[in-house]
């Protein structure tokens, strides 16, 4: 189980081992995580039937398809395909305050001990919360933990056949917990390993070598879906002045700035990413020139805007953007032709004034002689 990376790949097989005939058989099982931030529990993944009926339809369907632990466990792209269940979707809107007086879950974590809810004190200390959720009064809640600290907590039930959870069940859960949390730490250490490799350390925006991979892959889905995909190439004027006699702390701030309004201002299906130094990219999937225009200007004015009112030294101009467009197909067939070209239009943009959008068009390449550095 330590070896899987995946966070979601690692919860489905936790609580997949939790409830198949194999594993240890619970009717249901739930994980919730600790969200440090918010100092709160949340709900990420529910697996188990809803309700008896559900219930009596998936046994005998694993029954008659004669289903292992291991066929379970490879059924994962199908779990996320019909990751919709009922129980996963209120598992997942499920979010407690750790406090002692939200219940058996957040009492898990305050105590990192597991709770058998089986008898009446035991029950008064259930959150209404969890009583909606579960439709039961008795069940056992056992903390995730790694060395240091309790990662989360599982809850399983046997809602349906009513059989009784043992102490020695109760054992041999909290023995599995232990090397579930475990999993889980070493699966977001990965996870956060692999989002630092692809992502610029100022901006926290995706980086270059991210964008060209991303930029890739949406120019065939947009040869698959003949659809189009329009490049943005982004570039702060005046910087190298401003950061000049402003000073490179400053010069950092500004870049973190428009980086995030960048990010903000964008579209939801848009990738923003760092190019390199003071340039930007911004792939804008399934858009035409048109409309990657409208939103550019969008962009521009909303970064001007924004350096506006900051008092200057004479002669150090606010800082403003310069954008070029380029189209898929119309202006290239692959990454490169299409940075290139958005390029040529952004030294146009440059070239006639700064602060501007200019989209690309054969007629630019006439001046190409004149292509340099862009200040």
């Amino acid at each position: 189980m330590r070896t899987t990376l995946k966070l979601d790949q690692i919860f489905y097989m936790i609580l997949t081992g939790l409830t198949s005939h194999e594993g240890l058989g619970f009717n249901r099982a739930m994980l919730f995580l600790v969200n440090d931030k918010e100092n709160v529990l949340e709900g990420k993944m529910g697996i188990g039937p809803h309700s008896g009926e559900e219930a009596d339809k998936i046994w005998k369907g694993i029954e008659q398809a004669d289903l292992s632990l291991e066929d379970l466990l490879n059924s994962y792209d199908k779990f996320k395909r019909d990751s919709e269940s009922k129980l996963n979707i209120l598992v997942k809107g499920i979010k407690i305050p750790i406090t002692e007086d939200m219940g058996i879950l957040a009492l898990t974590i305050l105590e990192g001990m597991p709770f058998e809810v089986t008898t009446e004190d035991a029950k008064k200390k259930v959150s209404p919360i969890l009583k909606n959720l579960l439709s039961t009064d008795f069940f056992v809640t056992v903390p995730l933990k790694t060395k240091e600290k309790t990662l989360g907590a599982i809850l399983v039930d046997n809602i349906f056949t009513k059989k009784p959870i043992t102490k020695s069940d109760i054992r041999i859960l909290t023995m599995f917990a232990n090397h579930a949390g475990l999993a889980i730490e070493n699966s977001r250490l990965y996870e956060e390993t692999e989002y630092l490799s692809k992502t610029d350390w100022l901006t926290k925006l995706w980086n270059s070598g991210e964008l060209h991979k991303t930029l890739a892959k949406e120019v065939e889905k947009g040869r698959i879906g003949d659809r189009n995909l329009s490049v943005l190439m982004i570039d702060i004027d005046n910087f190298k002045p401003y950061n000049d006699s402003m000073g490179h702390r400053e010069g950092d701030e500004a870049i973190k700035r428009i980086a995030s309004i960048l990010s903000q201002k964008s579209r939801r299906e848009d990738f923003v990413a760092r190019y390199g130094g003071e340039e930007f990219t911004i792939i804008m999937p399934n858009t035409s020139k048109q409309i990657a225009t409208i939103i550019s200007e969008r962009l521009r004015k909303e970064i001007a805007e924004s350096f506006a009112s900051m008092e200057l030294p004479q002669n150090i101009y606010h800082l403003t953007i310069s954008i070029g467009i380029s189209t898929f197909p119309y202006d290239g067939a692959d990454k490169d032709t299409l940075i290139h070209k958005a390029d040529i239009a952004l030294y146009e943009a440059k070239r006639t004034g700064k602060n501007k959008v200019c989209a690309y068009n054969p007629r630019l390449e006439k001046g190409l002689f004149g292509f340099g550095k862009k200040k």
